[in-house]
């Protein structure tokens, strides 16, 4: 009983003698193969000539396109294969274990099962742990001690690896012992606010840093928490150098509301990290003489880039952008309303308005390019709060040099904002989806760089270095 089989290629060969052999195709784990065989072989015969061919070290199962199992001991003929029949070789081993339902094993014992609902109550936490840091300023620094332990209890208990919500919490265990070290450090002094904003993200970088440490290595929560860690550092840093050169207070605000505004840009570049193996195949580029004339015995075409590291990378890439889009948020809500209220001086006022305005106009064009949903609200979030920022500070809401000579300047601007919101409206709802075609992209890009660009140039204005050489030459 002899077989006969080589690799596929695109030219079939010649049909066998009808009634004595038939030619089948066997895939398995090591490619796929062509064989010729008698119709009275077994499919026990068939495995151990796919085995032969291919370098299996022991022969497979077999079963149908369709996945039924099939006989061993079966004759080809009885089987009912035909030619051009096909078979698969299952290594057994390799099968996913079977899908437990989300109410057995350990989440059934707890009775918690990550989701929305338990990152829901999470989030509504760490709200509840900034209204206490932010309550307990109010208080005596005497008596803020009980606040300050209580939050550096829980970001403790959320730093250990324990329970089935060990991954959410570890991530929300950074915002309460910021909360505490905000509300330890606690000083009202413009001058001093960079400093204190600057010791509570270095306490969130510690805190990210242990959970870090504890957590599982392969855990997901593992980008949240170097993503806090590099934000926490970057601000300490930055907060610190401000205060040893004894800079002005709107200094540090500014660039930090730069820094955000621009990391909306650049981050999708840095979230995807493809190893280079899967870039660069070395085995196929050394061929040689003696290479090109041996047979491969590896399988036929095989897949460079597995699937299920194309999927890991691309879950770790939204993760990544998931939470740099949450620290860019963060970064943009306490830096924007702070360059506004310390820009004082009429000269530095016009920058800040300038920075914050055409900082939030860049974030908002930015987040048309983000196709991961969480992160391109979140940012569009930032660009709008750092537009209404602007337009509060220019009608008198909010920030200093609020008009008070009772002129209709506020109503006017209020008026024509309404106006041009409303005509903003209508143009979105004619436009439809045309923010995807080429022609708007292209015009998307031009503005997301004009406003990056003037947004870049008001800050040398918003820190009141053009404000300081105006001095001087004067």
């Amino acid at each position: 009983m002899e077989f006969s089989g080589g690799a596929m290629s695109g030219t079939p060969s010649r049909p066998p003698a009808a009634g004595t052999v038939t030619a089948v195709t066997v895939h398995g784990p090591l490619g796929v193969l062509d064989l010729t065989v008698p119709t009275d072989a077994t499919l026990a015969d068939v495995a151990v000539a796919y085995a032969a061919e291919t370098g299996l070290p022991v022969p497979l199962p077999l079963v149908s396109r369709t996945g039924e199992p099939l006989q061993m001991a079966t004759e080809v003929g009885a089987a009912g294969l035909v030619a051009g029949s096909v078979l698969v070789a299952v290594d057994p081993s390799s099968r996913p274990a079977p899908p437990r339902r989300a109410g057995s094993g350990e989440s059934r014992s707890n009775g918690l099962v990550p989701g929305p609902a338990s990152s829901t109550w999470l989030t509504v936490a760490v709200a509840v742990a900034v209204a206490a840091a932010w309550s307990a300023t109010r208080l005596d620094p005497d008596d803020r001690w009980p606040a300050i332990a209580v939050l550096l209890l829980a970001a403790f208990v959320g730093c250990l690896p324990l329970g089935a919500l060990a991954t959410q919490r570890v991530l929300a265990a950074p915002a309460f012992a910021a909360a505490a070290a905000f509300a330890a450090a606690w000083d009202p002094l413009d001058e001093r606010l960079p400093t204190v904003f600057g010791a509570a993200a270095l306490a969130a970088a510690v805190t990210a840093g242990v959970g870090r440490a504890l957590a599982d290595p392969d855990s997901s929560a593992e980008v949240g928490l170097r993503i806090q860690m590099v934000v926490g550092a970057a601000w300490f840093a930055l907060a610190g150098v401000g205060a040893l050169t004894n800079v002005a207070p709107q200094v540090v605000w500014a660039v930090l509301f730069l820094l955000a505004v621009l990391g909306a840009r650049f981050v999708p570049e840095v979230a995807i990290d493809v190893p280079d193996q899967y870039l660069l195949d070395l085995e196929r580029l050394a061929v040689t003489a003696w290479s090109a004339r041996e047979r491969p015995t590896g399988r036929r075409g095989r897949i460079v880039v597995p699937e299920q590291a194309v999927s890991v990378v691309a879950a770790r890439g939204a993760r990544t952008v998931s939470a740099a889009a949450v620290a860019i948020l963060v970064v943009v809500v306490v830096s924007a309303p702070m360059v506004l209220w310390t820009a004082d001086l009429p000269l530095d006022r016009i920058g800040a308005r300038c920075l914050v305005g055409f900082g939030g106009g860049t974030l908002l064009l930015a987040a048309r390019s983000y196709r991961h949903v969480l992160a391109r609200r979140l940012l569009r979030l930032s660009g709008v709060i750092s537009v209404s920022l602007v337009a509060l500070v220019v009608l008198g809401v909010m920030g200093p040099g609020k008009p008070s000579d009772g002129s209709s300047l506020p109503g006017f601007l209020a008026m024509a904002a309404i106006a041009l919101a409303a005509i903003l409206v209508l143009v979105g709802v004619l436009v439809g989806r045309g923010w995807r075609s080429a022609w708007w992209s292209r015009r998307a890009e031009v503005a997301e760089a004009v406003c990056g660009s003037f947004a870049f140039g008001a800050l040398v204005v918003a820190v009141g270095f053009f404000r300081h050489l105006w001095e001087v030459t004067g």
